[in-house]
């Protein structure tokens, strides 16, 4: 009895020890890997948030500092006050500022140091060529010369073009910071969660020879676990051999290694989000802030337009409907930018609309534009109403966008197609808008960019057509918000078809 009884825990000793062996392995790995992923996690957002975030935002800056410098300069050309040269010359200081944020951290990004030398030097060009030679001559309105006027804008829009070309690469590299970070939390939760199952495999494969005091605290931690996956905040409690109580606190250091995972995904995303917020509010409060003084400003100028009617010489006739020009495309493009605030952040209230007369009122809405220009705008509505559940004014101004575009850049006694149908296909129907132009259409190598903010078309831009480069996002955000989808087919010369797909209400 005596050398059974003793043979009994060496043979448990034998078959426990290589089990716990592995167990104890694997779970080495599994902190390793958990340390490893969080330190690289944390590294990944410390980047994001102290370095990349602040150079695009200091990226963004510099923008709006040429653009103060742009606004001065043609304020001292309009009015030659010395305050517009006190604007020009604090705009002017703070641009090397926020230009050296950038630069310094594009440093060690090859891609993204060549678009900010490119930045810089159209800055610079600008600078150089037009805006200090400007400021340095007399100012005012009989100081006008339209060759130099004609430079400074080109000059301008090479620095936009550029400031473009810069913040999308800016923007690429939040997006794939924040998708490394994601990545990252992910792969180490993954790979924690898979050798966690393989530990428990292995334990399961010699829990039929434990004793009883060892099985009892392992098929507790097995309940742990299941319960963790309900409750990130069980924590199992250590009990049984030394072995299982080593297990049971690892388990726990797993867990808080994912819960502090999770916060600094959670932080990740927050802050993004608050990025978002922070650039719709400041569209939304600019555009409301230059408001009221357009409007002012294009009050007198139509009260001068009426007083001097007849009276003003050629010169200043032509002078006086450029303001009234520059001026109404500012308020179009304020307007395009409250439109589309409002669109991505307010709640949409949706009622039943039958899309027919919502359709024919856009239609009625460009007539007068189309004729004016000789096109015919030609409608297939259908007699029986198409009803979806949408917020009226919202898919109103979707479509007007729609039409407006379509009679924008047809050619002069053109034709432009609005049709009205519904489909049905995978059980589910559809009302199809379908709006047809044979206008200039739209180069192919640009078509992946439709949609983006402020993008124009560079044929559009050749031929002067105005525009903002807001409309067709308007148009790709509202219907978004309705469940819908747009899609746009153009070949340049030919015409482009813009059609619209949006959810029918069903009967019930």
């Amino acid at each position: 009895m005596t050398d059974t009884e003793g043979a009994s825990p060496r043979t448990v000793a034998r078959t426990l020890t290589p089990a716990l062996h592995r167990l104890a392995v694997l779970i080495g790995v599994i902190a390793l890997i958990a340390i490893v992923g969080v330190v690289l996690s944390t590294r990944t957002v410390d980047d994001l948030t102290e370095g990349l975030q602040p150079a695009s935002v200091a990226n963004q800056a510099v923008l709006q500092d040429l653009t103060d410098l742009e606004s001065a300069v043609g304020a001292w050309a309009r009015s030659g006050e010395p305050g517009a040269l006190d604007d020009y010359q604090e705009a002017l200081a703070r641009l090397p500022g926020h230009q050296q944020v950038v630069a310094r951290y594009a440093a060690d990004d090859a891609p993204l140091m060549a678009l900010v030398q490119a930045q810089r030097a159209a800055a610079e060009r600008w600078l150089v060529e037009y805006a200090q030679p400007r400021v340095q001559a007399p100012g005012g309105a009989e100081t006008f010369q339209l060759r130099r006027y004609r430079l400074g804008q080109r000059l301008f829009e090479q620095v936009r073009a550029a400031h473009q070309e810069t913040a999308e690469l800016f923007g690429s590299r939040v997006r794939e910071a924040s998708a490394d970070a994601t990545w990252r939390l992910r792969a180490t939760i993954g790979s924690v969660a898979l050798l966690t199952l393989l530990g428990w495999l292995v334990v399961g494969r010699s829990r039929a020879r434990l004793l009883a005091e060892v099985s009892r605290p392992l098929v507790a931690l097995e309940a742990v676990v299941h319960q963790m996956a309900k409750d990130p905040t069980v924590r199992a409690q250590p009990e049984g051999p030394r072995e299982v109580r080593s297990v049971a606190l690892a388990l726990n250091e797993l867990a808080d290694a994912q819960s502090r995972a999770r916060a600094v995904e959670h932080k990740v995303t927050e802050e993004l989000r608050v990025l978002d917020t922070a650039r719709d509010d400041f569209v939304s409060n600019v555009s409301h802030e230059l408001r009221t003084p357009l409007t002012t400003i294009h009050g007198y100028l139509e009260m001068v337009a009426e007083e001097f009617e007849d009276t003003m010489s050629p010169r200043h006739e032509r002078i006086l409907e450029a303001s009234r020009r520059n001026v109404a495309r500012l308020k179009t493009l304020i307007d395009d930018l409250l439109t589309l605030s409002k669109a991505e952040n307010r709640a949409t209230t949706l009622e039943s609309v039958d899309l027919v007369p919502l359709v024919r009122d856009a239609v009625t809405d460009v007539a007068i534009t189309a004729a004016g220009r000789g096109i015919v705008v030609e409608q297939d509505l259908g007699e029986q109403p198409v009803i979806v559940l949408a917020d009226r004014p919202m898919l109103g101004r979707a479509f007007l966008n729609l039409l407006s575009n379509a009679v924008k850049f047809s050619l002069e006694q053109g034709r432009v197609s609005v049709s009205l149908g519904v489909e049905e296909a995978d059980g589910r129907r559809s009302a199809v808008v379908t709006v047809l132009d044979r206008g200039i259409g739209i180069p192919a190598a640009e078509l992946e960019r439709l949609g983006s903010r402020f993008f124009r078309a560079s044929n559009a831009v050749t031929n002067e057509i105005a525009g903002t480069g807001l409309g067709l996002r308007i148009v790709q955000t509202i219907v978004d918000k309705h469940g819908g989808d747009v899609r746009i087919e153009s070949e340049e010369g030919r015409g482009t078809r813009v059609v619209v797909r949006l959810p029918v209400q069903s009967a019930g």
